[in-house]
């Protein structure tokens, strides 16, 4: 496999850890994020589905309110085959609202960009609005 690549980023949204905690791992809550139907497991080892299917993984480790670590992999062109890349979310109390660290490790290079921009798009973005900027 070609190079991969990490994203790290910072954003903070202006809701409480646990009400962004939920949006990730309450499917409907997910759905409505995403306006798509997502299937999210609330189980270490359980799986999630988002977009069809087009996004899928595993839950790793979930910390309420705090840390969800998954496996995750997007089916575009540019992915291999039944690999995985891992994603951290670390969501912390901030004056403003929340911190969300976020982490995506060991993407495949020529789907960075797209991923990259993915996660501004279909995530950061839409989470802003509906806690309001």
């Amino acid at each position: 496999m070609n190079k991969k690549k990490t994203i790290e980023q910072e954003i903070i949204i202006k809701g409480t850890p646990h009400e962004i905690y939920e949006v990730f791992m309450d499917a409907k809550k997910h759905s409505k994020l995403t306006e798509s139907k997502a299937k999210v497991s609330r189980e270490v080892g359980g799986s999630f589905s988002i977009y069809e299917g087009a996004l899928s993984g595993k839950n790793v480790e979930l910390i309420q309110d705090k840390k969800i670590v998954q496996t995750w992999r997007g089916d575009g062109e540019n992915w291999p085959k039944g690999y995985y890349s891992k994603i951290t979310l670390i969501f912390e109390p901030d004056d403003k609202g929340t911190l969300i660290k976020f982490t995506h490790i060991d993407i495949p290079e020529a789907s960075y960009e797209s991923v990259k921009e993915g996660w501004d798009m279909y995530y950061w973005e839409p989470l802003k609005e509906m806690f309001g900027k």
